[in-house]
């Protein structure tokens, strides 16, 4: 596991540089939010689409894969909905707080997951993180956005709430990397050079946006209710994606490449969904940086207990 933890370590590092030079007065907060739009626009799409492009997907059981993904989840927000009574029964957590409680256990950081599959593993694992990052872009969001109106004080639009997740630049970048593989000869050589040149910047800088906007002040006020997503996030899913995937008989290195996609914490995006439709926006901030630090000692934990599964 120490090796694991090792490797892991480099990335997180860069999240905690992000959060302190966020800090420092060098770039004020307009223009970390360029940064993070140029990374989410630009530079990860660039990334999958050359991940997509390149990767040999051929020893890769992708529909067992991505059925044990989806039962996992459709299982998780089942048993996360089902909580709510016991929540209000016991005023632990206010409507506003459960609905971000349901975010931060369903969401993902795929930016981590995607930064780690190209630390440890072969390429491969980035083309399976890529694959489940367009996949299930488009349910998390549905659902997330129906939890929170649900809970929440707010309206949604859901006319530009689809449209906006149809036109995913992720799900894009995926899109157009499987649709390029068919292509005679490939990509023009010095333009497939260009798009390589462009992705890789987006793990550095992705990374570095990422804790830009974690705020660790919040863990100083921390609420019961906090506790909840974060076993369910970072110990119960993986457990049971694991277990879902090899009732399904995925084993060897694609039950590692699953389990790193279900080890890694819930994603700050969920922020602006709850600022915009009434929920506990303060709770969901507090809840992704507590997700983020504690990952740095569960990730490790399931990527080694998952290698040892796949190896028999």
């Amino acid at each position: 596991m120490i090796p694991i933890f090792e490797s892991i370590l480099p990335i997180f590092l860069l999240i905690v540089i992000g959060n302190l030079l966020a800090r420092a007065p060098i770039l004020d907060r307009p223009a970390w939010d360029g940064l993070e739009r140029i990374s989410y626009w630009i530079l990860y799409p660039t990334l999958l689409f050359a991940t997509i492009l390149r990767a040999d997907m051929s020893s890769l059981s992708l529909d067992a894969m991505l059925i044990a993904l989806f039962v996992s989840l459709g299982v998780m927000g089942a048993f996360v909905l089902a909580l709510w009574p016991i929540f209000r029964a016991t005023g632990t957590a206010t409507k506003g707080e459960f609905s971000s409680i349901f975010q931060t256990a369903m969401r993902w950081n795929g930016f981590i997951a995607l930064a780690v599959a190209q630390k440890l593993y072969p390429p491969e694992a980035s083309a399976v993180v890529a694959l489940v990052m367009a996949a299930i872009i488009i349910p998390l969001n549905i659902s997330s956005v129906a939890v929170v109106l649900r809970f929440g004080s707010g309206a949604a639009n859901w006319r530009r709430t689809l449209f906006a997740m149809a036109t995913n630049p992720l799900i894009i970048g995926v899109a157009l990397g499987i649709l390029c593989r068919f292509i005679p000869g490939g990509l023009y050589e010095p333009l497939g050079e260009t798009i390589d040149l462009l992705g890789n910047a987006a793990i550095g800088i992705g990374l570095l946006a990422i804790g830009s906007g974690l705020r660790p002040a919040m863990l100083l006020q921390p609420r019961a209710a906090m506790l909840v997503p974060l076993v369910l996030k970072l110990a119960v899913l993986p457990a049971l994606l694991i277990a879902v995937a090899l009732a399904l008989g995925v084993t060897g290195p694609q039950l590692i490449y699953l389990a790193l996609c279900g080890s890694v914490p819930t994603a700050m995006n969920g922020y602006v969904l709850a600022r915009q439709l009434g929920g506990d926006a303060e709770f969901y901030a507090a809840e992704t940086t507590l997700q983020t630090a504690v990952a740095f000692i569960t990730m490790p934990i399931v990527l080694a207990v998952a290698a040892q599964l796949a190896s028999g």
